[in-house]
């Protein structure tokens, strides 16, 4: 008998398994008293800020911080999870001087991991690996690996488009789509509770989401929440200040969140349910994490990416009511967006919104 084909994951240290930044910031407030407090929210991008955040690289020169640095509550139970899936590599990058402490923290708190799939280093381009799970922007967008993605962190929230789960059980649930994604039979049906529509920036998502909400009595659209300004897609969204959308965020209302060219969007589980319980299908214009998120957490959920011809993807962004950031944003996403067609359950090039929508409805049987 053949050996059975297992795939590869690579998994950064600092902050996926191990606390960095917020240890830091736990740190500083004990030495230093701030008032208010500092937050994880004030650290928006990597990288000192010329803010009083900066303190915080003050103890990433200290060999104690990297020997007491505490593991993320259930990072033990993911990677005894994961090693089960997929062979799983450690890839972090740490200056020399630290090497020894970082390999003898892994080893004692995760031993399903062995010695030689322990990799120190910065260049996580180089490693071959089918996925890349890092906290960092930059490691994700110049990953080799099939599939990189991104663990949602504050540090993180320009990242547009790309692979990206905001917690373990996403990232497992995932690892698991991605998995059958390879031997996924063409056919394959389910009766359908959620179905979500994925795609680039300027695809027609929201155009097709209506036309399927007009053309079919059954579906019941999922509202999303977000800082954005509300445009003319009023009906598919709600607008909450940036500081009250992180309140809700972290006293939990939101049971997933993203974002996208800057903002952030949620959903609450509450609105899902109220759905369900009406016996409508919930119908969600969401990225890819925000599809990954639903799966994780419900049951026949189905994700319909809708793609279109590049340049009528950039026409579209052009032609919208946003900033000139935002449509930088939309644009620089375009590519890796593509990286998401592999994991979705039914790909559309969508050439007519209206065919489009009738293609769905035939692959949904409704």
């Amino acid at each position: 008998m053949g050996k059975r084909f297992r795939m590869s994951t690579a998994l950064d240290v600092d902050d996926v398994l191990l606390e960095c930044v917020p240890y830091a910031i736990r740190l500083a407030n004990e030495k230093y008293n701030f008032d208010p407090p500092l937050t994880i929210h004030e650290i928006d991008r990597w990288g000192k800020l010329g803010t009083r955040a900066d303190v915080i690289f003050e103890f990433f020169d200290d060999p104690e911080f990297f020997k007491t640095q505490p593991v993320i509550r259930g990072a033990k139970e993911f990677v005894k999870k994961l090693s089960k899936m997929t062979d799983v590599f450690i890839s972090t990058s740490i200056v020399p001087k630290f090497m020894g402490i970082r390999a003898q923290r892994i080893l004692e708190e995760f031993p399903e991991i062995p010695p030689e799939n322990i990799v120190m280093g910065s260049r996580k381009d180089r490693l071959n690996v089918d996925i890349l799970f890092d906290d960092g922007m930059h490691n994700v967008f110049n990953s080799s690996a099939a599939y990189p993605i991104l663990l949602r962190r504050p540090w993180n929230q320009s990242a547009t488009g790309m692979l990206a789960v905001n917690n373990y059980d996403e990232f497992l649930k995932t690892v698991e789509v991605i998995t059958k994604s390879y031997s996924k039979v063409d056919g394959e049906r389910v009766d359908p509770k959620i179905v979500v529509l994925v795609g680039p920036s300027g695809s027609g998502k929201t155009a097709v989401a209506d036309l399927l909400l007009s053309g079919c009595d059954r579906f019941e659209k999922l509202m999303s929440y977000t800082t954005r300004e509300v445009r003319s897609d009023v009906l598919h969204y709600r607008h909450v200040p940036r500081k009250e959308f992180i309140a809700m965020l972290d006293s939990g209302v939101f049971f997933e969140s993203t974002m996208y060219a800057g903002e952030a969007f949620a959903s609450k589980r509450e609105d899902v349910d109220a759905i369900l319980e009406k016996g409508k299908i919930v119908l969600a214009v969401m990225d890819i994490c925000g599809a990954m998120s639903l799966k994780t957490h419900y049951d026949n959920v189905v994700t319909v990416h809708i793609k279109k011809d590049t340049r009528a993807l950039l026409r579209a962004i052009l032609e919208e009511e946003s900033s000139i950031d935002d449509k930088v944003g939309r644009i620089v996403s375009i590519d890796d967006e593509k990286r998401n067609e592999d994991i979705c359950d039914f790909v559309l090039s969508n050439t007519d919104d209206e065919t489009t929508a009738n293609a769905i409805l035939d692959y949904l049987g409704l």
